[in-house]
């Protein structure tokens, strides 16, 4: 089994991040997606953008 984190660009929205996110966790995609949009807003701000910029950028394909 992989252990790394991949980018799952077919399923994916803008990067796969969450799709990737999903696919590594189990969870359904939908619930890490709206997961994400809530803490970016309510808790992380623009923290929480950079985050998921350097998760795109640096995960593998």
């Amino acid at each position: 089994m992989n252990n790394s984190f991949t980018l799952d660009r077919r399923n994916g929205k803008i990067m796969g991040v969450c799709a990737g996110l999903s696919n590594r966790s189990g969870l359904d995609v939908t619930l890490i997606r709206v997961a994400v949009v809530l803490l970016t807003l309510c808790a992380l701000g623009p923290i929480g953008v950079v985050a998921y910029l350097l998760a795109g950028w640096f995960a593998e394909d």
